[in-house]
């Protein structure tokens, strides 16, 4: 039997509202790769790599994609034992919102791309023959 509706939706419903600061052990992160077992690859904003679980809140409920970004926090290192170095509190799905907080790290930054270089054909229909005649 899986989990009931409220708890899907509880958890669904936190990981849209950012928190209005993080503490100090709390950092924002890119996933980078899913290990397998609810462990995720990420990379700080140092560029540094940590291999963090995710909670048990959003496991079976909430997937999290490559390239997407979770917020970690690093301060349970002490509890686990092995390579795991901290756990996902929080998923980030409402990406605009998130970016307007303070702690949003610049290094995140989005991408944007320069639309001066060739015109681009994608989507667009070949010339055609009519066009060389005139």
């Amino acid at each position: 039997m899986g989990r009931p509706k409220r708890d899907v939706l509880a958890a669904a419903e936190e990981s849209t509202t950012p928190p209005a600061e993080l503490t100090v052990s709390q950092h924002v992160a890119r996933v980078v790769k899913a290990e397998g077992n609810s462990l995720y690859n990420c990379m700080l904003p140092k560029q540094q790599t940590v291999l963090v679980e995710l909670a048990a809140r959003f496991r079976n409920t909430i997937w999290i994609k490559r390239g997407g970004y979770v917020l970690v926090d690093l301060a349970s290192i002490d509890e686990k034992k092995g390579r795991v170095e901290g756990e996902i509190v929080n998923v980030v799905r409402e990406e605009k919102e998130w970016r307007k907080q303070s702690y949003w790290p610049k290094e995140f930054a989005k991408a944007t791309y320069d639309d001066d270089e060739e015109e681009s054909t994608v989507g667009k229909m070949p010339p055609s023959d009519s066009e060389d005649e005139d």
